[in-house]
């Protein structure tokens, strides 16, 4: 959703604000500001559009060593200079900036209109400065006045602070994810760690109630009743130079290409004399796992798909819930069942709510994230990494490949732990594959004709994706991926469902790519063939020597490979077609309209 920065220290702070929002574009990019306190007063500066639309604004950089920024995803109101963050009191006194939904704000807002308050906004965010300034009139305590407002806020929140004449930044988190970055000389702010990673690699992940102040020597982190509390400090293991694009036109286009780095690093140290070792997860963890639910939105969603089928076919009750539907729509659940929540940022709002429905009716839960310190991970019993690295383009790649192999990894050893479960006949031999797989990867990434079948098709009506078992999942991420990015109407299906209605839709207009993995992959061929008949071109994405060759007018080639990781190598080759078809279409990849990487809000 949004993203926050802020910045205390030594030095200007402006600087340091914009780059950290362009590294958090990502998170929102209706409109950005930044705030920064000189002694003279909070200087303001924001308007709708993108970070370079604030840089472009800026008729000289504000000096000043300390500020927050911010850059939206509009929930409240359009996306306008007026709704931009940072939103500041009546006399300008107070600047905030604020990622989240404050349920409460009507009421809020009312009654400080009925105090004297002035509003020139939309958006649920500017009772917050309104209402620190509300109290700092009462206690004269500008601390004490953050402590009172967020204890009145109804919703979820993450917010940064500053006040005129004050050297400290204040800040508060509940539902909405917030990181403390340390360094000699500063601290920083910020929704997700890419920030400031430039800065520093220490981090603090703030909890939900926590208030923290921030001084140019020092913090505090206190719970709302004022007592000092004792956060763990990490060290983030990700390169700064991985949240940058380098040589690549989009971020998204990186993250394709840096899917081998990821996917070695997902698999390192997990496979051992043929057998799964993981760490966090060692033999026996799951013996008393009787029902397995996945959890998750999304790309996560496909992936949790992926490693449902695997379990499924070890013969463990198995499950995959949307996490928004999981109240009204999962199974039984006892002190016997495990709920996985995929989720790559680790701060998904549906998601971690499903976790806490299924912890508080005796669920056992298990989060598969990619963010060390995340609240998934803080609140699941457990949790394992997924080890992708920063991804920062909006459209997932990199990270469904390492999902799906964590989870692939996963369901091994469940399979191996829960006694009614039947391990695959074929693990030592499909573990043996799966350390070839960064390297298959590498060969699509060279030898693909994605770009060429793009320009071939990209005037298209519609896109239509198919697959059988592991190869429906793909297929449905394929579909997603090419609507979030092309903006073109693309649907996926399972094979045999093409007949049963979506086959009216099919003309010479609509290409249909067939995936196959290996297993299970004939009635992906008739099916392939019925909607030929029909006019369809169609598009093979499987090894060379498949069936499916036979009847495709294109073939987008992948290495043989063990069924369980075919699928994830087609899978590169649609996330190559729909960045090339986006890029023909020049649409902004890294920043599909009306979506954010993290959705953080329910």
């Amino acid at each position: 959703m949004c993203g926050i920065i802020a910045r205390i220290g030594h030095g200007d702070a402006a600087e340091t604000l914009l780059s950290g929002l362009e590294n958090l574009e990502y998170r929102g990019y209706d409109s950005a500001g930044i705030a920064v306190q000189n002694g003279s007063g909070v200087k303001v500066h924001k308007c709708s559009g993108e970070v370079d639309d604030l840089k472009s604004s800026l008729e000289s950089q504000p000096h000043g060593n300390m500020g927050i920024g911010h850059t939206r995803w509009s929930t409240h109101g359009p996306p306008t200079d007026a709704n931009a963050h940072p939103h500041t009191d009546t006399a300008g006194d107070v600047a905030v900036v604020h990622n989240g939904v404050i349920d409460n704000y009507d009421e809020l807002r009312a009654e400080l209109q009925a105090k004297g308050h002035e509003f020139e906004s939309d958006t649920d965010t500017e009772v917050i400065p309104h209402l620190i300034d509300e109290y700092r009139t009462e206690t004269g305590d500008s601390e004490e006045a953050v402590r009172r407002a967020v204890e009145t806020l109804e919703g979820s929140y993450a917010i940064a602070a500053i006040v005129d004449g004050e050297e400290a930044v204040y800040a508060a988190r509940k539902g909405s994810p917030l990181v403390l970055g340390l360094d000699d000389e500063e601290w920083f702010l910020a929704s997700d760690v890419p920030a400031f990673l430039d800065h520093t690699d220490e981090v603090i992940y703030l909890e939900d109630g926590d208030i923290v102040v921030l001084d140019p020597d020092s913090y505090r982190i206190t719970d709302l009743e004022g007592t000092p509390l004792d956060r763990s400090t990490d060290t983030v293991d990700w390169d700064p130079e991985d949240a940058g694009k380098g040589e690549y036109d989009h971020y998204m286009l990186k993250e394709i290409n840096n899917q081998p780095t990821s996917l070695s690093n997902t698999i390192e140290g997990r496979i051992d004399d043929g057998d799964v070792a993981l760490e966090e997860l060692p033999a026996g963890t799951f013996e008393d796992v009787e029902t397995v639910q996945f959890v998750a939105c999304g790309t996560s969603y496909h992936a949790a798909m992926y490693g449902a089928n695997l379990l499924r076919s070890a013969g463990i009750s198995t499950e995959v819930v949307r996490a928004s539907e999981y109240t009204s729509m999962s199974g039984p659940v006892d002190e016997g069942t495990l709920v996985v929540a995929v989720t790559q940022s680790g701060e998904t709002a549906d998601t971690l709510e499903a976790v806490r429905e299924a912890t508080a009716r005796g669920a056992r839960s298990l989060a598969v994230t990619n963010v060390v310190g995340s609240t998934a991970a803080r609140e699941a019993d457990d949790a394992i990494y997924i080890r992708a690295g920063p991804e920062v383009g909006v459209a997932a790649t990199k990270t469904f490949s390492s999902q799906a192999v964590t989870l692939a990894l996963l369901t091994q050893r469940l399979a191996a732990d829960v006694p009614t479960a039947t391990p695959a006949e074929d693990r030592e031999t499909m573990l043996e594959e799966l350390k070839e797989l960064p390297e298959h990867v590498e060969r699509v990434l060279e030898t693909t004709d994605a770009e060429s079948l793009a320009r071939d098709t990209v005037d298209s009506k519609s896109y239509f994706f198919i697959g059988n078992g592991l190869g429906h999942s793909v297929a449905l991420e394929g579909a997603l991926k090419f609507k979030e990015i092309t903006y073109e109407h693309a649907e996926g299906f399972a094979a045999g469902e093409l007949k049963h209605g979506p086959l009216a839709l099919v003309t010479d207009e609509t290409p249909v790519f067939a995936v196959a993995t290996g297993s299970g992959d004939g009635k992906t061929k008739t099916n392939a063939i019925e909607a030929q008949t029909r006019g369809a071109p169609i598009v093979a994405v499987s090894p060379d020597d498949h069936p499916l060759t036979d009847v495709a007018e294109v073939h987008l080639s992948i290495p043989d490979t063990h069924p369980v990781w075919a699928g994830l190598l087609a899978n590169v080759q649609l996330q190559l077609v729909s960045y090339h078809a986006a890029d023909l279409l020049e649409r902004p990849i890294d920043k599909p309209r009306n979506l954010a990487k993290s959705v953080t809000v329910e």
